[in-house]
């Protein structure tokens, strides 16, 4: 049994998703009102910190003054012209990426899942035309356990089951080899010559955090390299500071050969993702071969650039390290303290725990802990059952990060 005890707005709310929304999700029991910086208030004015940051999107924190004046000083000039036409502001922001990034060109999307799969078609497109593999012949190689979004491109890579049942055909031309595994991926290069790219995040979010040993991501980029294969990194959550560098491959000094950037990118403020790349991969693509409506909306460039200067200005990237090493020092002393705490890990302020079931509770442990920490004034969400992602914005300061441990602290041990 929990504490919480919803009120008839909450109640309503919920009751009129339930009602008039598709179930394709299963929140939290808790009705959020507003936010600011690392905390959130539901519609009983009850605050919470905010340890998810809808999944590394506000990375910035809640409604950053900074991003919300560039998205209203945008939005009463002009919102949307479609790529039929030009704007003032897209090339400014396609500069700013590709320098603020290192790349040549970029292709601005809206959603994370759309920027996979603009990847995908580029890697698709840059096989036939330039690495010459005969026509519908590509392979794609992607990583065991991956998640990359909702799409049929994108769930045809996966290994979770409530991913995939019910939705087949999936795409074919995909292959998947073991995540942090060097010698599958060499050998699965080996085997075929018609593999095109590796798309991988550098740390595995959805699948609970998981970190690869330290060379993993230098040793894809040199197998990439020797045989000829695009190294594709998904950076849609790891990636703009939240890893504690500016990309979570800056951590192996190494560059993928396509970047894929989302959430944080507007700080939370509007869908905003992008893809960069070199010339002779981007410049594949040719005119009405791909594309978006919204895609490069001038709202979203003015909102991209000013998310992207808080991040910079900030250092957020260097906070995200600190407050990263300090969270994992406090959850590795609860751990030795409690056996409900099995492992501990992550990078910069992308962490996770793994909870040992509980025979009363047992696979819905973390959901029910997860509902203690809410009734505590802390908001999280397991993931894969036994695991409790831990993601607050990247703006926390040393006294709020010691205050959420001391809630995860005292709701840890008088579970």
């Amino acid at each position: 049994m929990t504490l919480f005890t919803p009120t008839s707005v909450a109640e309503q709310a919920i009751q009129l998703e339930d009602q008039y929304g598709a179930h394709n999700y299963h929140p939290l029991p808790v009705v959020l009102a507003r936010g600011e910086g690392v905390f959130v208030w539901d519609v009983d004015e009850k605050r919470y910190f905010d340890f998810l940051s809808a999944y590394s999107a506000v990375s910035q924190g809640h409604c950053h003054p900074r991003i919300i004046a560039a998205l209203m000083q945008q939005a009463q000039r002009l919102t949307l012209t479609s790529r039929a036409f030009h704007n003032d502001q897209l090339g400014q922001t396609e500069q700013y990426l590709c320098q603020y990034f290192g790349y040549d060109k970029t292709l601005l999307m809206n959603s994370g899942v759309e920027a996979g799969e603009t990847a995908l078609k580029l890697t698709r497109k840059w096989a036939y035309k330039v690495k010459g593999i005969a026509q519908d012949q590509a392979v794609m190689v992607f990583a065991e356990g991956n998640f990359w979004g909702r799409t049929l491109a994108a769930i045809s890579s996966s290994t979770d089951p409530s991913s995939t049942n019910d939705y087949g055909p999936l795409l074919p031309g995909y292959q998947l080899v073991p995540y942090n595994d060097l010698a599958s991926l060499e050998k699965a290069f080996q085997a075929n010559p018609n593999i095109a790219g590796f798309m991988v995040e550098p740390i595995q979010g959805e699948a609970g955090v998981l970190v690869p040993d330290e060379g993993y991501l230098r040793g894809v980029r040199d197998l990439c390299t020797r045989y000829n294969v695009l190294f594709i990194a998904d950076e849609v959550q790891t990636g703009i500071g939240r890893t504690g560098r500016r990309l979570a491959c800056d951590h192996e000094e190494v560059k993928p050969d396509i970047l894929v950037l989302g959430k944080a990118l507007s700080g939370g403020v509007m869908p905003v993702s992008a893809v960069l790349a070199s010339d002779e991969i981007m410049l594949t693509i040719r005119p009405g071969e791909h594309g978006s409506t919204f895609g490069g909306n001038p709202l979203g460039c003015a909102v991209a650039r000013a998310a992207l200067d808080v991040v910079q200005d900030e250092q957020l990237a260097e906070n995200a390290e600190a407050m990263g090493q300090l969270f994992r020092h406090r959850m590795n002393a609860l751990r030795a303290d409690t056996d409900l705490i099995q492992l501990v890990r992550g990078k910069g302020l992308l962490n996770a725990v793994v909870i040992k079931e509980r025979p009363e509770y047992g696979e819905e442990t973390a959901w029910e802990l997860c509902l203690r920490f809410r009734d505590n004034g802390l908001l999280c969400k397991p993931t894969h059952g036994d695991k409790i992602r831990f993601a607050p914005p990247l703006v926390i300061t040393e006294a709020q990060m010691n205050e959420a441990c001391d809630i995860i602290e005292k709701t840890v041990k008088g579970f």
